[in-house]
């Protein structure tokens, strides 16, 4: 066999239909687009905001400014994994102003979240607003200490 012989398996390749070659060829003239309207034109193919006259779907949405529709009152936290945790000497009470100094939160005016990413070796105290069930489990059978902060 040699590169000449291969071929493509019979209707693996399938010739596309050549629109617009005169009348004889069955789509030729309008090339099966009809005639005139917005379904005959080149780069067409309506639009999101024409329903038919009826009111366009993103015009029926409420209509909010600013926020858009994020709840106003929502609480952003600064989450913080357990392995961000380890670079801690056992014993040492990890608190918001802690993790600022250590440059572990985003935004420092923002509630703290321990999340259970990663494994802790040392026991900590650990005085913030939210911690995840597994991120707790961790802490504890590491022998660290849990407080929630209001």
């Amino acid at each position: 066999m040699k590169l000449n012989d291969l071929m493509p398996n019979e209707g693996a390749k399938k010739v596309g239909k050549r629109k617009g070659h005169g009348i004889s060829a069955g789509q030729g003239k309008t090339a099966g687009r009809g005639t005139k309207g917005l379904g005959a034109r080149a780069g067409s193919g309506g639009h999101l905001y024409r329903q038919g006259g009826n009111l366009p779907f993103f015009r029926r949405l409420p209509f909010m400014r600013g926020e858009g529709f994020t709840p106003p009152a929502r609480i952003e936290y600064n989450e913080v994994n357990l392995d961000q945790l380890s670079r801690f000497e056992a014993g040492t009470v990890v608190s918001p102003e802690v993790l600022a100094e250590a440059k572990l939160l985003h935004n420092p005016k923002n509630p703290v979240a321990i999340l259970g990413n990663g494994e802790i070796k040392v026991a900590l105290t650990i005085h913030v607003q939210r911690v995840t069930k597994s991120a707790r489990a961790k802490i504890e059978s590491a022998g660290g200490k849990i407080e929630l902060i209001a």
